[in-house]
This record gives structure tokens, sequence and C-alpha cells, in this order.
């Protein structure tokens, strides 16, 4: 099966699964949500999507519901929303959109169209996972502040257009540049906001899979998933992936924004990283950058009756880059595990699809968990890493069934 097709097959099963969500709470929600994140939370469909789990509104900020990843490929109406900014232009003000490319780590400033990014350089496409660095921050415990996200602030798209390295070598970078600074077109509805900035170390900004794109499965980007160009970090949170992006700046030095000095910041030396950010690390906090190892089950879902002939569970593995070697599920909520099936390989930084069918089973209880690892052998860990702001939660899901 061709990426065109998976992408079409992805549409289908999303679709098939959106139709089949039952407005029973328990089925879209984890139990292990706030109580008034359960109560306040309703399905709802923003202008070109399906119907998406509301957090709020203002800004928008809208989950993916569990069953739709049950493909390598989420579809782009079934892809979540995540805003920090209400003010958000709307499609007919960034009919004029362009891109300024400069600062002062650049040999010259520029100004580029979309036309200018989609004709003028080459173009390349990579399958990626977005996932929000607060996705599952609504299972910690004890709860943290912030958007209280159950599983699905994240999704797996292909994404298209020019390298970033290769629309910086078009301004011309400086030897002195440290930092690649950006912006987006969204803003603070107040003043005493700040901006949404963030920056990239060189060493990322110039990677071979990090581009500004200009499409999303084979379609103009969605409103709000950034249109018409956003940048696309594969491996990292999506904190980086900034959208409607129209400043892309080269530094030398790094940029002293709210966004990377105080917020979006984990223990150091928590988590695993594999490519440091020097100009913004300290000896107490670094910034969260790279996504851990981590899967899901979309199918069945949290409170399913089903029957002694036996189901699949179904579901998504997914880590920072280096691919998963592994998944395995567990019906006895983690006590024995068994080998699932992987599915096809879309690209390391891509959702891989597993499945594993139980066969007949004894009438009773069960609670299904996956645990992923990837090839450099990190699994999802047994207890979960606290941290203040409730980052990088891949303690492995537990899904409660009944068999009858």
């Amino acid at each position: 099966m061709n990426r065109r097709n998976l992408i079409v097959s992805a549409g289908a099963a999303a679709l098939a699964a959106g139709s089949a969500r039952a407005g029973e709470r328990p089925r879209w929600m984890s139990p292990l949500l706030p109580d008034g994140t359960r109560d306040e939370a309703v399905l709802e469909a923003l202008p070109g999507k399906q119907k998406l789990i509301r957090l709020a509104d203002r800004p928008p900020n809208y989950e993916t519901p569990i069953d739709a990843f049950r493909t390598s490929v989420t579809p782009n109406e079934d892809f979540f929303v995540r805003y920090h900014l209400a003010n958000i232009p709307p499609m007919a003000d960034l009919g004029d959109w362009l891109l300024k490319v400069g600062g002062e780590a650049a040999e010259r400033q520029i100004t580029l169209g979309v036309d200018d990014l989609e004709k003028n350089f080459e173009q390349v496409e990579v399958l990626a996972v977005c996932q929000c660095s607060g996705n599952r921050r609504g299972l910690s415990s004890p709860h943290v502040a912030g958007v209280q996200w159950g599983y699905g602030a994240m999704g797996s798209a292909a994404w298209s257009g020019p390298r970033l390295k290769d629309v910086l070598a078009k301004a011309g970078v400086k030897p002195d540049a440290v930092e690649v600074w950006l912006d987006g077109a969204d803003g603070p509805v107040l003043p005493t906001t700040p901006d949404f900035r963030k920056s990239l170390p060189m060493d990322k900004a110039l990677a071979d899979e990090v581009i500004v794109a200009t499409s999303m499965n084979g379609q103009k980007l969605p409103h709000l998933n950034g249109y018409p160009a956003r940048i696309i970090v594969p491996g990292w949170t999506a904190t980086y992936w900034m959208k409607h992006v129209t400043s892309i700046q080269l530094s030398t030095k790094p940029l002293d924004s709210f966004w990377m000095q105080k917020a979006y910041r984990v223990p150091a030396g928590m988590f695993p990283v594999d490519l440091p950010f020097p100009t913004q690390d300290s000896q107490t906090a670094w910034p969260i950058t790279e996504i851990v190892v981590n899967s899901v089950i979309a199918g069945p879902v949290e409170g399913t009756r089903l029957t002694t002939a036996g189901f699949t569970v179904q579901g998504v593995a997914w880590d920072r880059g280096h691919g998963i070697s592994q998944v395995e599920v567990s019906l006895d909520g983690g006590k024995t595990w068994q080998d699932a099936s992987l599915r096809k390989d879309l690209g390391r930084f891509a959702f891989r699809a597993f499945t594993f069918p139980t066969g007949r089973l004894a009438a009773g209880n069960y609670v299904i968990s996956s645990r992923a690892t990837n090839n450099a052998g990190e699994t999802q860990v047994d207890k979960l890493k606290f941290n203040p702001a409730g980052y990088h939660n891949n303690v492995p899901q537990q899904v409660a069934v009944t068999v009858a």
C-alpha cells in the first residue's frame, strides 16, 4: 500500500470511528482525568473537523478522541488543535501572508510568499508525530496546572514543503549564528500577555528533517493546524512547530522569551535527550525538546463490553526518531506481557501501528495495557516521572473492559 492509499485508508477508518463514537463520556475520556475536566468537556466539530474533545475554546484547545489512533496517519479532520493565544487570524486575513527571513546573523533579509516556498525550493515530505508537550497532563497524580489533556493532544501526518535549512541558506547563515527564532501570526488579546515566540538550536534547525510545511496529508494545511505554513520539527514536541509562521530570524544570542526561559522546561537530566540545547539549558532546568517513547491503545476503548470470542487490540507507538522495535500488550494490567504485531514502518518519526488478537477469552474483567520499546533500547516507564508541568507522561495506559 503506497502512502496516498494509506492516507485515504486512514481517512476512511477515522470516519468510521467518528460515526461509532458514543456520547457516553467514559468511551472518549480517561477516568483518570480530573472530575471538572470530565464534567466540562464536550464533543464539538470545528470547521473542517470531525468532532473533537473541546477542553477550551478561547484559545481553542481540542483533543482527538482516542479511537482515531488505529492507523499510522491521522487524517486532517481528526487532528487536534492547540493554541496558546486567542487572537488567531481568520483565513481571509492570511491570503496576503508573507514570511520574513533574516536577522542579525543572516547575510541578507528576504521575504517569501507561499508560491516562493512551493516553487523555488526542493519539496520534501516527512511523516512525523506532532505531539503537544502537555499530552496526558491531565493524568498526572497529583494533578498539575495547565490544559488537562488526555491521550489525544497528538497526531501523525505526512508534511510537505522545503527544508528549513534551504530557506535559511537563501538568506545566508553567518558563522556566529547560534539560534533560529520563530514567530507566528497568532497573538495575544491583552498587551500584557507575552507573544508566543520560540527558538531552535542551529544543529536542529539545519537538520534534514526540519521543514517549512505548506501541506498536510496531501492537502493545504488546515486553518487551525497552521495555514498557510508551519515549522515541522520531527522528534521534538509541538511547542516548536510554529503555526502561521511569519518570521524566521537567525540570531547570535539565545531568545529571551517567556515561552523559552520560563515555560516549557523540565528538570535537568530527567528525560533522555540526544541533541542538547546548550544556549537554553541551565544547571537546574532544560527546555522540553525530544519526545519520549510511548504508545496508546485506540481500541477497544474504556468500558467496552466484549464477547468471549475475543477481540483485537489496536493502537500506535512512537518516539523521538530512533524508531519502534517492539510493542507488548498485557491483558492483566501489566503483570504479564505478549508481543504485538507491528504494522508497516512509515519512517522513524511517524506513528507505528500495532495489533494484538487476543483469541478466545474467559468471561471476566480485563485491563489492557501496551508498552513500546524503541531501537535505542528505551521502554515506557512503570512509574510516572513527576514534574510540575506534567510533561512526558509515558506510563503504560490501562483500559478496563468486560468480557461476557
